[in-house]
């Protein structure tokens, strides 16, 4: 008999029990892998910088409320880098390997142009990588100084959700700020970084750094770079002992290193606060393409009501949902160059599309309490023939539960637009789910459950409620093309305004909402119902 059907019971559909209550460390500890993915980074590198932080910090004689700040601005530093994926596609090509490559040179001087120069629209034919160097080099600082802002805004803006205080939120905002001034966006210097973001950049770079070259290595580029993008202070605390301090643990040490440092360790979190930090992660992870935006939460809603149309047991329901928020978190690991890709799909970009339920599940395979909610983001493409991905796991193997989310997510992708179709209605969406039961893909009985889900939905949809925030119709239909990744330029032509007439009613609606930049107006849309939803 398989492991799976060891492990997971297909006659009655039970995911398990879990193995107590998550931590917000653990949550915290699992984004940091799915940061670790989008940074072209193995799963660990976050959390041994985190470690590392905090033992600077340590050094430093900082107290434990600074400690704990600086371990967890380590952690969530680049939290903002699924909200500006797509403009760092836009401009190098492939954005998980210039992150991954711009670990290699200090962001400044002769050295730094000549990287914006090999990588920008990296993989393009020649000419497009032309235009867009001209397009850059006209004003370099200021097109990465808004690209920038966008990810510290967004950034700050996660760690709230993730119930981060007010002191780490500040520091994961000034992710590029430089110690000499030269940073962006804002150009801070000196003390005016915040201390837990002064140590959380040398801990991030020197962990690389040591990684691959060694303690001599993190100690010459710390001590090159001292002064400039690090404060003198603190490299002078890695390189007073750099061989103790950069003794870091690997694998599953790693994992418990970390938490032993992390301040929320003990800070379980049940019922509603879980729902919440799930909410906020699938929130995160649909941030990586615009078009996705809501995404996670459509199929948390077709699925919880096709679970009870099932009569699944409550335990199994609340798995589903929470899963249901969590499956793509493993996008992260795959370039936006694949997801934003019009044309059909070479081989090897199926090879990193199949990898993404894989990699989803080892985010959240190290939180006991979370084992049935992996077990399922692993199977949600799998298919009943055997032919799905990342295992072509057999269709016996597969519990109603991994049936049913595969049935969702397949009806909210139809749903949603992609760059190479657009949205399909609600008739069209399940015709689509029809078709891939004949064809051995999905099965039956959950197919007629998401769709008993669609019908009821589509057939009692409640007037539209007032709008919120004071929003006129216009401003609503606006904040809609926004969140869905849609430039000034695109929602003139689709509304046919004026480009002019759209700024200002981009402008006046952040000023209502109370936020500054697209993330904070999309996850305004995916709270106020603006999208996801499921029919």
């Amino acid at each position: 008999m398989s492991l799976a059907l060891v492990e997971r019971s297909a006659d009655n559909g039970a995911v398990g029990a879990t193995a107590g209550a998550p931590t917000r460390g653990e949550m915290i500890a699992a984004v940091s892998v799915a940061i670790d993915l989008g940074l072209g980074q193995p799963a660990e590198h976050m959390m041994r910088a985190a470690v590392l932080a905090d033992r600077l910090a340590a050094r430093l004689g900082l107290d434990d409320a600074g400690r704990g700040a600086a371990y967890q601005a380590t952690l969530l530093m680049w939290i903002g880098c699924t909200a500006d994926s797509q403009e760092y596609a836009r401009w190098f090509g492939d954005d998980i390997a210039v992150r991954g490559a711009s670990y290699l040179v200090d962001w400044s001087g002769l050295p730094f142009l000549r990287f914006l120069v090999e990588h920008v629209a990296e993989g393009r034919p020649l000419a497009r990588r032309a235009t867009t160097l001209t397009e850059l080099m006209i004003d370099s600082r200021g097109h990465l100084g808004a690209l920038l802002h966008s990810h510290c805004l967004s950034a700050a803006l996660l760690a709230e959700r993730l119930g981060l205080s007010r002191t780490v939120q500040d520091a994961v905002s000034t992710a590029f700020e430089r110690y000499d001034g030269r940073g962006l966006p804002q150009g801070l210097s000196g003390d005016a970084i915040p201390i837990a973001m002064r140590i959380a950049q040398l801990a991030d770079t020197a962990e690389v750094h040591d990684r691959l070259g060694g303690v001599d290595a993190a100690v010459t580029m710390a001590t090159r770079r001292r002064g400039g993008q690090f404060d003198p202070t603190v490299v002078d605390a890695l390189t007073a002992d750099a061989g103790a301090l950069l003794d870091l643990p690997r694998g599953a040490e790693a994992w418990a290193a970390a938490l032993d440092c992390a301040p929320d360790r003990d800070d379980a979190l049940h019922g509603a606060a879980l729902d919440a930090a799930v909410a906020a992660i699938g929130d995160f992870a649909d941030l990586k393409c615009p078009f996705l935006l809501g995404h996670s939460r459509g199929v948390a809603e077709v699925v919880s009501a096709a679970a009870q149309a099932m009569g699944l047991a409550p335990v199994d329901a609340d798995a589903l949902r929470r899963a249901a928020h969590l499956h793509d978190v493993g996008r992260l690991g795959v370039s936006n160059l694949v997801w934003s890709k019009q044309g059909a799909l070479d081989d090897g970009d199926w090879e990193r599309v199949r990898m993404h339920p894989y990699l989803g599940g080892r985010v959240l395979t190290r939180i006991p309490g979370l084992a049935a909610e992996a077990a399922l983001v692993r199977a949600h493409h799998e298919r009943v023939d055997g032919t799905g991905y990342p295992a072509g796991t057999p269709g016996a193997a597969l519990t109603r539960s991994d049936r049913l989310l595969a049935a969702a997510v397949a009806y909210r992708a139809a749903r949603e637009p992609r760059p190479y179709r657009e949205a399909l209605d609600p008739d069209a969406a399940i015709a689509r789910l029809h078709h891939r039961v004949a064809a051995g893909h999905l099965d039956p009985e959950a197919v007629a459950a998401v769709e008993s889900v669609a019908a009821a939905s589509t057939g009692s949809r409640a007037a539209r409620p007032a709008l919120p925030a004071g929003l006129t119709p216009r401003e609503a239909e606006i904040l809609t093309l926004v969140a869905q990744g849609r430039s000034n330029r695109e929602i003139a032509v689709a509304l046919t305004l004026s480009e002019k007439t759209v700024r200002n009613h981009v402008e006046h609606t952040y000023a209502k909402l109370g936020v500054a930049n697209r993330v904070g107006a999309s996850l305004f849309a995916i709270d106020h119902g603006f999208v996801g939803r499921s029919a």
